[in-house]
């Protein structure tokens, strides 16, 4: 075979494999459930609720295969203010999160800290991460 046509065949081959990649990730990002929690602390408990928050994301992500992505932030201006970004493999996965122990001890620990939780499910348009060279 010419050269030619080995840079050809090898071209249409990598074309192919970049697309089957795509696909399936394009695929696995549609069955993600990803989920905002919005949570109001009562002030005299925020230590201890960010201490306990900070324990469960960091069980959940080291335990957890099926949890992908644990994000919290607080307001600046109202540090009492959180929000989680959550990002699971699956619905599945979810669920069998909030059966953990670890899970089940946060909301056990945290019942009385938080004055307000509001959960809102979204989808995922697009996500950038720098790879960490």
């Amino acid at each position: 075979m010419k050269a030619t046509k080995k840079r050809k065949l090898l071209l249409i081959s990598l074309m192919v494999l970049f697309l089957f990649v795509a696909e399936n990730t394009i695929a696995q990002e549609k069955k993600q459930m990803v989920r905002i929690a919005k949570i109001k602390v009562h002030p005299t408990h925020l230590d201890a609720y960010n201490k306990a928050l900070k324990e469960q994301m960091n069980a959940a992500i080291q335990l957890e295969p099926g949890v992908l992505t644990y994000y919290a932030v607080s307001d600046k201006n109202v540090p009492t203010n959180i929000t989680i970004l959550e990002i699971y493999a699956d619905t599945i996965a979810y669920k069998s999160h909030i059966e953990t122990v670890h899970f089940k001890k946060y909301k056990t620990t945290v019942k009385d800290m938080v004055q307000s939780l509001e959960l809102v499910d979204v989808d995922l348009i697009a996500a950038a991460v720098k790879d960490k060279k």
